[in-house]
C-alpha cells in the first residue's frame, strides 16, 4: 500500500508523519520530498524519516541521478518510493510550488 500526501510546511509534515505512524507505518516506511535538496535533507533528518537510496532505486538509477536534473532525480526517487510515473510527475509539479510531498509505502 502506498499513500501520497501533500503538505505546506514541516509542521504539517510532522503531524502527518505522526498520523501515519498511528496507521501502522514506521518512519522507515515514510519518505519526504522537497524541491530543494538541502531542505529535503534537513526535514528528513529532523523527522527521522527514510531517504530514497540505492536500496529503493537500484545501483544504475542511483548513479544516473547523479547526472540528471533535480526534477528528473525527484521523479525517479518518487517512483522508487511507490508512485507511478504520472503521479511522480504531478507530485514534482507540486514541489515546484514549495510544497512537501510525503510518501508512505509498506
Amino acid at each position: 500500500m502506498t499513500v501520497k500526501l501533500t503538505v505546506e510546511n514541516v509542521v504539517e509534515a510532522k503531524a502527518e508523519v505522526e498520523r501515519l505512524e498511528t496507521e501502522g507505518f514506521t518512519r522507515d516506511d515514510i519518505y519526504i520530498f522537497a524541491h530543494y535538496k538541502k531542505r529535503g535533507d534537513d526535514i528528513t533528518d529532523a523527522l527521522d524519516t527514510e531517504q530514497v537510496g540505492m536500496k529503493e532505486q537500484g545501483f544504475v538509477k542511483s548513479m544516473k541521478n547523479m547526472f540528471t536534473s533535480r526534477g528528473d532525480e525527484l521523479r525517479n526517487k518518487m517512483e522508487a518510493a511507490g508512485l507511478s510515473s504520472e503521479e511522480a510527475a504531478d507530485a514534482e509539479e507540486e514541489l515546484d510550488t514549495g510544497k512537501l510531498i510525503i510518501i508512505a509505502k509498506k
